[in-house]
């Protein structure tokens, strides 16, 4: 029989079920832990307004392991914390009413305890409810994400609802912006060359909950890996737990909280329509022994049967060596990692892999980190 977990059980738990003790060597480091990674930031108000110059540090950052933060975003705070307001009642919920909206095996939205039922060993020490984000005809016009709320747990769900719906319009709004930063980093000379390959997606927001852990040093609240998605944008609570392995193969280094700053990293799919020229990055979350984290965190995807294919721009500019990646589809990909692969570090590696082998593989592979 699986492991189940509850996390109002498992938080008080002495010693943590095997299936969730990670290898030795993927352990979070004991003692002092790690430093704290030196991360540039992007005032986005600033750069939208002052015509794109970029603070020094960003375009090598996103070359070398991925990662920024923007400040300057213009998310409302008092957004931000009704966000998390629910966000911790959803999860101080009985287990069996999340469950109400549980993820179904296949599918990227839903409620997930842990991985529970998927995988059997190196399980995160987590809870996510994760919900589509489909773009909105015109802004303020959405109601896919309250929609889902009613639809799958009930009337008395409608605020949280109207409030994710409010949440995620904000995020697209910004991601949109953020990829115009991403566009001077490559030195696209219009700006706002990227965003027509976001037109029309269908974007993920997932709440995640690390719940207090006694045997912190044993477990991973998420373990390595790179994002699947394009661009990822996430707050992180006071707590703090989120690593990234700087340059991609240094040490960790941990990202300190800041409540006016949003993470972005960069993902497998951008990385790809990038040609390579941008790094996917690799990060991962510890836990506490002392206090429960959350994040809020939203992928940025484009439409699921949209090529990913590099700008002519970045290919005429690499012209005479070979590609970085093929072209294929987000569907492609993201089924491959719900059906196929366990997201890890070398996630689209194994899907390169997969598609020379004529994209016929099948099976789960890997015990590596899934989703942030």
């Amino acid at each position: 029989m699986a492991v189940e977990f509850d996390a109002e059980v498992l938080s008080r738990a002495e010693r943590i079920p095997a299936e969730f003790v990670w290898p030795a060597e993927e352990r979070p480091a004991g003692g002092g832990g790690v430093e704290e990674m030196d991360i540039p930031v992007v005032d986005l108000a600033g750069f939208l307004r002052g015509g794109g110059e970029l603070p020094r540090g960003v375009a090598e950052a996103c070359e070398r392991h991925g990662f920024f933060q923007v400040v300057g975003h213009g998310v409302g705070a008092a957004l931000i914390a009704e966000a998390y307001r629910c966000c911790d009642a959803f999860y101080a919920r009985p287990l069996a009413e999340k469950q109400r909206a549980r993820r179904r095996p296949g599918e990227s939205h839903g409620y997930a305890s842990s991985f529970t039922g998927r995988f059997d060993a190196s399980l995160p020490w987590k809870e996510t409810l994760s919900f589509h984000c489909p773009a909105s005809p015109a802004p303020g016009s959405g109601r896919a994400v309250a929609d889902y709320f009613v639809g799958v747990l009930g009337e008395e769900y409608r605020h949280m609802g109207e409030v994710y719906q409010e949440y995620c319009d904000e995020m697209t709004r910004l991601a949109l912006d953020v990829t115009e930063v991403l566009a001077a980093a490559l030195g696209l000379p219009d700006r706002g060359a990227l965003r027509g390959f976001f037109a029309g997606g269908d974007s993920i927001m997932r709440l995640n909950h690390y719940p207090p852990c006694r045997q912190p040093h044993l477990t991973l609240g998420t373990g390595p890996h790179r994002d699947p998605t394009s661009v990822t944008l996430l707050h992180q609570d006071g707590v703090g737990g989120l690593q990234v392995r700087a340059g991609g193969a240094g040490e960790w280094r941990a990202v300190r909280p800041r409540a006016d700053a949003f993470v972005v990293n960069i993902g497998d799919t951008f990385a790809a329509l990038t040609d390579g020229r941008h790094a996917s990055c690799l990060h991962r979350a510890v836990v506490s022994s002392g206090a429960a984290r959350r994040s809020l965190t939203f992928f940025l995807n484009p439409p699921l049967d949209r090529v990913v294919r590099p700008p002519d721009a970045l290919l005429d500019a690499a012209a005479g060596r070979p590609r970085a990646y093929p072209d294929f589809t987000w569907r492609e990909f993201l089924e491959f990692t719900q059906k196929h692969y366990r997201s890890d570090a070398s996630t689209m590696d194994a899907f390169v892999a997969s598609i020379a082998r004529g994209r016929g593989d099948d099976g789960d592979h890997g015990h590596g980190g899934q989703e942030k």
